[in-house]
């Protein structure tokens, strides 16, 4: 499963994102991790919450993410869910970036079944109709 995580700047994607990763480790079902531009969060995840700063790794585009997120799989079958914050300080994030890495990861997500929740500034109204099941909408009122 893949979802994208939508809203404008401070609706809460972040901290719906830390909640989230916060309960999935609590209920002991595989290992989780959280994905950010920083250690900022550090405190504010559980102590078995893996906080994987992305800016240590290199990545350049929508390919070398893919790549960095298989390497975070292979590495530890046991991934149950990968929580991404901020990609978008990374690498350019286009909507076709989302489609194409939508349909990648989708294949990993079966195969290894891992979740994937990715926080994204857009809205959904900006998606195109094949993502919109993909999505939750977050500070929309």
């Amino acid at each position: 499963m893949v979802k994208f995580i939508l809203g404008p700047k401070g609706s809460g994607k972040t901290k719906w994102l830390i909640d989230k990763a916060n309960e999935d480790i609590k209920e002991g079902n595989g290992n989780i991790i959280f994905i950010d531009v920083d250690d900022n969060h550090i405190f504010s995840l559980n102590y078995a919450v893996r906080l994987i700063n992305a800016m240590e790794f290199n990545i350049k585009n929508i390919e070398s993410f893919y790549g960095f997120l298989c390497g975070i799989i292979g590495r530890d079958y046991d991934v149950k869910k990968i929580y991404v914050d901020s990609i978008y300080k990374v690498i350019p994030l286009e909507i076709q970036d989302l489609e194409k890495l939508k349909g990648d990861l989708e294949l990993i997500s079966e195969k290894f079944e891992t979740e994937f929740y990715i926080n994204v500034e857009y809205m959904l109204e900006d998606m195109p109709e094949g993502l919109k099941d993909n999505c939750i909408e977050l500070g929309v009122e």
